[in-house]
């Protein structure tokens, strides 16, 4: 059997109370999965940079000067590694400011374990590419001003053949647009269609994730050609995709 196949995911907890970390650790490891822990930022950017890391359970409130808004901002910066944003405040300014920064999820303490493996499961199902399975009829490839969508492979291509990184949410995001190329679609239609009614959701966490997509494929993201604005109502792919 093959390295990958025996290979288990990887959980990097970061959360300043010791207990937090030693319930998640022990659950998780029940549940299959490897798991490292780090009280703050320095330790968490420790373990990143001794293992490959699959997704980071990251608490809102820490010590040290660095929050975890100010944590998930530099791994965004670095790295596509999907991020779950823990936190004991009820305050929905820092949830947006979480998904906006390009959190994958947001979980409110106290929670039940089993959500939380469910939310780790959901976000690792999304961002983990199938297995290629060569020239495939079935994967689905659109084109579209220059660029290359590959949805069975989760990849973004530029026209000059580099990969863009896009975190999960704006990678589902694209590729809902792209298929409904034309059609207007709500706020509330694309929650439901890049599936983030699985967490709490607001008009402006859509906005925040075409806000950042705009930056990444458009020419000039103050003027939008290919995602435009629909006032009051969401969001029209305006470009015309070619499927190949």
């Amino acid at each position: 059997m093959s390295d990958t196949a025996t290979r288990r995911e990887h959980i990097l907890v970061v959360d300043d109370d010791a207990r937090i970390r030693q319930m998640l650790i022990r659950y998780f490891e029940g549940e299959g999965f490897r798991v490292s822990a780090a009280s703050d930022g320095p330790a968490m950017r420790d373990c990143l940079a001794k293992a490959a890391t699959d997704i980071i359970l990251l608490d809102l409130v820490l010590p040290g000067g660095e929050d975890g808004l100010a944590l998930a901002r530099d791994i965004r910066s670095r790295s596509n590694i999907p991020i779950i944003m823990l936190t004991g405040r009820d305050d929905v300014i820092d949830r947006i400011v979480g998904l906006e920064i390009g959190a994958d999820d947001y979980i409110a303490k106290p929670f039940h374990l089993r959500e939380v493996l469910a939310r780790v499961r959901s976000v690792l199902r999304r961002h983990q590419a199938p297995v290629a399975r060569g020239d495939d009829e079935t994967t689905e490839n659109f084109c579209f001003d220059g660029w290359q969508l590959n949805v069975g492979r989760r990849r973004l291509l530029a026209s000059d053949g580099s990969d863009v990184a896009l975190t999960t949410g704006e990678f589902d995001m694209l590729c809902v647009l792209v298929k409904h190329a034309g059609r207007v679609l709500t706020r509330e239609l694309l929650m439901d269609l890049t599936r983030s009614r699985n967490m709490e959701a607001y008009d402006r966490t859509i906005d925040a994730q075409v806000a950042r997509l705009r930056k990444k494929i458009e020419r000039d993201p103050k003027n939008p050609t290919l995602i435009q604005s629909v006032r009051n109502v969401g969001y029209v792919f305006s470009a015309k995709p070619t499927q190949e």
